[in-house]
């Protein structure tokens, strides 16, 4: 069978079965409103909080899904995957509860804190070269040598089952939803995102948002085929992920549309939403807040939701103290 066809055959019954897993090990987070922001964009905006969720992000979701569907015998083996962020540390702990070994293939360059986040998860961290290829040989090998089952970070459809289970909560909370934002990198969400959509409120359209410096999904879709990404580069460091194919063969033909945004309306919508709703989100979290307030995206009348992603910031490199350009770019 191939990509495209397995990618049209996740069907509801199979988001809602993840959906079943996932309870219990993945909080139900909360869906915030601000009626400055609702005034200022001249909409009914809705944000669903998975800053809120364990490990501080959405990707609990799709490691919970998968891990809980394998057997006893690929428990024992352990699982393996390559991730310097968020899936790394929601795969060890979505492990830890099965009692199952989690192996983290991770960059030199990863800061110490999401070394120390993995760590305290109970994962045993590989490290290898700042590249894709090189953590992709190094899973390969650990692979070979454990015979380890790899959970891909966004290429999976156990994967992108369970981070679509953050649309369904949204979707059930807030009905009428005429539009849903979410950033855009590996595509995981994304397509989760729009395949809910599809099942669960046909009428509410889906758009991606992504950093202008790594624009792969964009391209992809416009050329109608993955495009290589290149010297990807952006203060979301969480949408650097070229897209995947399982993705690509759900979005190509479901998604309503990619936009750009740069990284100073990013860094602006961050801050925008430390200082002006007290929400800490991490920078690929703000992406598709950027949108909105940099008018990337007309949102004038709509009833919006906005999947907050994440909320794992390194403290002592925020960045607006040493990126230029953070003033209020909502219009």
């Amino acid at each position: 069978m191939d990509i495209a066809a397995e990618g049209a055959l996740l069907s509801r019954h199979q988001i809602e079965a993840a959906h079943d897993r996932v309870r219990g090990a993945a909080h139900r987070t909360p869906v915030m409103t601000s009626s400055t922001f609702d005034r200022l964009c001249g909409a009914e905006v809705h944000f669903k909080c998975e800053n809120l969720q364990r490990v501080g992000a959405f990707k609990i979701r799709g490691a919970v899904n998968t891990v809980n569907q394998l057997d006893a015998d690929e428990l024992a083996r352990g699982v393996v995957t390559h991730s310097s962020g968020n899936h790394a540390q929601a795969l060890c702990l979505a492990a830890r509860l099965v009692g199952c070994r989690a192996t983290i293939v991770m960059p030199k360059t990863a800061s110490a804190v999401k070394l120390e986040a993995v760590r305290g998860y109970g994962g045993e961290v590989v490290k290898c070269e700042p590249r894709l290829e090189s953590r992709m040989r190094t899973v390969e090998e650990i692979v070979r040598a454990t015979d380890a089952v790899l959970v891909h970070p966004y290429d999976d459809l156990r994967v992108i089952a369970g981070q679509a289970t953050a649309a369904k909560e949204l979707i059930e909370d807030v009905a009428r939803l005429d539009l849903i934002l979410v950033p855009i990198g590996g595509g995981g969400l994304a397509s989760g995102t729009t395949l809910a959509a599809l099942h669960f409120s046909p009428t509410t359209a889906v758009v991606a948002v992504e950093p202008a410096g790594a624009d792969d999904a964009y391209r992809s879709l416009a050329a109608d085929s993955i495009q290589p990404s290149i010297a990807p580069k952006s203060v979301a460091d969480g949408l650097l992920s070229r897209l995947g194919e399982h993705p690509f063969a759900i979005l190509r033909n479901r998604l309503k549309e990619i936009v750009l945004v740069d990284d100073d309306a990013i860094v602006a919508a961050m801050r925008w939403m430390w200082e002006r709703m007290k929400i800490v989100v991490e920078p690929s979290a703000a992406v598709p807040v950027a949108a909105v307030m940099d008018g990337r995206i007309d949102v004038t009348g709509r009833r919006v939701g906005i999947i907050l992603t994440g909320g794992n910031v390194d403290l002592s490199r925020l960045p607006w103290n040493r990126s230029p350009g953070t003033g209020d770019h909502l219009h």
